[in-house]
């Protein structure tokens, strides 16, 4: 048995809620809910499966779960914003069971989207799993950083520099940070038991970033569209494992 196979049950069990809090709000993302709304049930789905949510008082954090509209980055606040056709949202949740965090979160259509946010949401989630793909020990982190970025800048998109993965197990954030840039054969060298989330988060435009006067919503620079998809995986000693997989089988939208 493996150093780490009581961890790794562990997050296995913390980013199955995670996961299938998300599905649970999947059928709630629709036109006229409020991002408070969506917070409230994701906050008592958590609860009533014996798991706690990481953001609520995270650093002063009021909520739940962060609400990502169309042009946020990432940490948007839930609040009185009603959903209308045409929003992307990205929906991040963590969920802490028995001392240990899982922590995903997925993009979310509202009625009708454009080709341009569609193609945006599909390069953004396709650029995480092809950086979650290539993951075992002896990789270097850069790789990972380096398969997103080439990814996504060939079809004209950008990779956001300020905010990155990060190491992840009974502390919600931890070293190694995971860049969603970077150079082949480059930085730390992933080990078995290692466990971590790849996040990254595509601009259509650039990728500079400005924070809000609420101190957590971060907004693309150039107010271009922004997306994120995010997992939390594990070195195991041969590959990895994707601890916050849906058990319905939700990849990104459309989900049916």
């Amino acid at each position: 048995m493996s150093s780490y196979t009581e961890k790794f049950e562990k997050m296995r069990v913390a980013g199955k809620l995670a996961a299938q809090t998300l599905d649970m709000l999947t059928d709630n993302v629709k036109e006229g809910v409020s991002t408070d709304q969506i917070d409230k049930l994701g906050y008592e789905f958590i609860r009533d499966n014996g798991g706690y949510s990481a953001p609520q008082f995270y650093r002063g954090f009021k909520k739940s779960l962060c609400t990502s509209l169309n042009h946020v980055v990432c940490h948007g606040i839930p609040g009185d914003r009603v959903l209308r056709d045409g929003d992307a949202i990205n929906i991040d949740v963590t969920a802490i069971v028995d001392h240990h965090y899982g922590d995903t979160s997925r993009m979310f259509c509202v009625g009708e989207t454009s080709i341009k946010v569609n193609n945006l949401i599909d390069a953004t989630y396709n650029s995480m799993m092809s950086a979650i793909k290539i993951l075992k020990p002896g990789l270097k982190l850069g790789d990972v950083g380096y398969t997103i970025q080439s990814y996504v800048e060939e079809k004209g998109y950008s990779v956001v520099r300020d905010f990155c993965g990060h190491g992840i197990s009974t502390i919600f954030h931890e070293p190694p940070n995971v860049l969603h840039y970077g150079s082949k054969n480059s930085g730390m060298e992933l080990r078995p038991g290692m466990t971590f989330t790849i996040e990254p988060m595509i601009n259509s435009g650039k990728f500079q970033t400005k924070m809000l006067n609420d101190g957590w919503t971060a907004v693309t620079k150039d107010k271009s569209l922004s997306a994120q998809f995010e997992h939390t995986v594990g070195i195991s000693e041969n590959g990895y494992e994707i601890f916050t997989e849906s058990a319905k089988g939700y990849t990104k939208p459309p989900y049916k």
